[in-house]
């Protein structure tokens, strides 16, 4: 991966009751539990947690384990306005499960076998300048869920009273049968905007800290009209962006083939967890083992230390295979004694490439190809394509992938040169990986960067290859870094979800990231070999990543 080490957002869709003449905000906190943490929130015998499933949007809800002796009440303390009329919501499932304000209304549902929503309103006193929100579940009754759980109306205690101007420029960046990509101008404010909803007519239906979304479960050939507005730490609200209709896609069928899930896992540093551990919490299968290197001359080795066979690497795949998984091994990297430039014909190097493959009996091996060395040699692309058309030839089945940095438009110059060569050279690459970070400025919007670079990559492949866009994007890899990145980008939860559904949405191969090692919470911890340097629960990128599909 790119780099010496190579982020939690809002933003999943929601729905919300339609706002009134006075658009209010959500005033409470971690309302839909995105963050993938109980910020916010108080719950009574540490009864309450956030899950991944069921939920009612995005990729997070609320569960409260109600026990015999304990309703798993959990609560939020807000600012509001005396004398002011303000509206609750959640929607939530299970038996006997109770929405409302402390001293005042609430409601409750007896049974919700699926998601329903709850919403009751209140009016606060002369003098009330706070509120305490709760939901609970009832004694003995089992698990409730609440997901999307808003105060809709003004804040209190604040100075603040202008709302930021409303978006433009709202255009579609992309859509499928059920998704619709949307991308708009940022808005400004005196203070600061703190984000974005999308509305479907009256209801909102995703909400993001960047300036694009997309809006899932969408039916086929239907057309939607979107409107966008910006919010503030106040909790003003901004008037809606011009109105956009979309039409999602005729419904189509998918094209088949090779497709992978496969975060790095390093065992060089950082902790490495249990592989197998990391499979059972999150449903991974596949894992990217970093890196084969030289250890002098044309000759594999792990870390261009480790032997291939009989030590702790072959361990860990002999476990991941055991528990129903398989690696593929990432030969290369930014740094370290290579393959490339050690092996002097493509048929020495697809000799060393064969010793990799028939220590493990491998489906697909992957050549991160980087820096001055590989990446912008053209002799040594040109030996490494050769290589890899080798070994394709004589092991029948085998996938081979390209992995390679990018700009945020589509690849740099060598990218381009790599692309054209394994079509000049035939080399029948499966699957052209892109790594879009390390673009170098941390304010970049990662899932729009990303959607670019990749749509940048599929016109490249379309123009070189001729093939169409169904084609192009099934021959298409992504491989991101989790929380901070070198150059301090941030890609955060949020920022990967939309990755993800993107990528299923496309139709692409692979979907990796940077790494299983890092896949751990430390908010604000920077960038670090053994953590995000984001908010984050452990494991949550992975878990994120099994559920690529392609």
């Amino acid at each position: 991966m790119a780099g010496g080490l190579g982020a939690a957002v809002l933003g999943a869709a929601a729905v919300l009751t339609a706002p009134g003449a006075a658009f209010g905000a959500n005033l409470l906190t971690n309302g839909d539990f995105e963050s993938g943490t109980l910020t916010g929130w108080s719950c009574t015998g540490g009864l309450g947690s956030v899950v991944s499933s069921p939920v009612h949007s995005g990729g997070k809800a609320l569960a409260g384990a109600a026990s015999s002796n304990d309703n798993a009440k959990c609560t939020q303390t807000v600012s509001v306005q005396p004398n002011t009329t303000y509206t609750l919501s959640s929607w939530v499932r299970g038996t006997y499960v109770y929405l409302g304000v402390t001293g005042g209304a609430s409601t409750w549902t007896p049974a919700a076998a699926g998601y329903s929503k709850l919403t009751v309103s209140f009016t606060t006193g002369a003098s009330q300048t706070s509120a305490e929100i709760y939901l609970n579940g009832w004694y003995g009754q089992g698990t409730y869920h609440a997901d999307d759980i808003s105060l809709d109306g003004p804040g209190g205690g604040n100075t603040d009273t202008t709302a930021p101007t409303a978006p433009g420029g709202l255009t579609s960046t992309g859509k499928t049968a059920s998704t619709v990509s949307l991308s708009w101008a940022a808005s400004t404010d005196n203070v600061g905007v703190t984000g974005y909803d999308v509305y479907q007519g009256g209801a909102k239906v995703a909400t993001s800290t960047t300036t694009s979304a997309t809006v899932t479960g969408l039916a086929a050939n239907t057309a939607y009209a979107f409107t966008v507005r910006a919010r503030d730490l106040a909790g003003n609200t901004s008037a809606a962006s011009a109105s956009l209709t979309v039409t999602t896609d005729a419904t189509t069928t998918p094209p088949t083939g090779f497709k992978q899930a496969a975060p790095y896992l390093y065992l060089g540093w950082g902790n490495p967890p249990s592989a197998t551990t990391v499979m059972n919490a999150t449903g991974a299968k596949w894992f990217t083992m970093a890196f084969i290197l030289s250890s002098g001359g044309c000759n594999p080795a792990w870390d261009g230390q480790r032997a291939l066979t009989g030590g702790i690497d072959q361990s860990i795949i002999n476990a991941i295979r055991a528990a129903g998984g398989d690696i593929v091994p990432s030969i290369g990297g930014w740094q370290g004694n290579k393959l490339g430039p050690n092996c002097a014909t493509p048929e020495a190097l697809a000799g060393a490439y064969q010793k990799v493959i028939d220590a493990y009996g491998l489906k697909a091996i992957d050549v991160d190809i980087e820096n001055t060395d590989e990446f912008e040699n053209a002799a040594v692309q040109d030996r490494i394509l050769g290589a890899l058309k080798i070994v394709k030839q004589n092991n029948p089945g085998l996938k081979t992938i390209l992995t390679f940095g990018t700009g945020t438009t589509g690849p740099t110059s060598w990218g381009n040169r790599l692309i054209e060569q394994a079509k000049a050279l035939n080399a029948g690459i499966d699957v052209f990986t892109i790594m879009p970070f390390d673009f170098g400025n941390a304010s970049t919007d990662m899932y729009a960067s990303t959607v670019s670079a990749t749509e940048g990559l599929k016109a490249k492949l379309t123009s070189t290859f001729g093939w169409d866009d169904a084609t192009a994007y099934a021959h298409i890899g992504i491989s991101g870094m989790n929380g901070v990145s070198d150059t301090q980008e941030t890609t955060t939860v949020q920022n990967w979800t939309d990755i993800r559904n993107w990528a299923n949405s496309h139709h692409i191969a692979r979907l990796a990231f940077w790494s299983v090692n890092r896949d751990r919470g430390c908010p604000g911890g920077g960038l670090q070999e053994t953590c995000s340097g984001i908010a984050q629960s452990d494991w949550q990128f992975t878990s994120l990543t099994a559920g690529f599909t392609g």
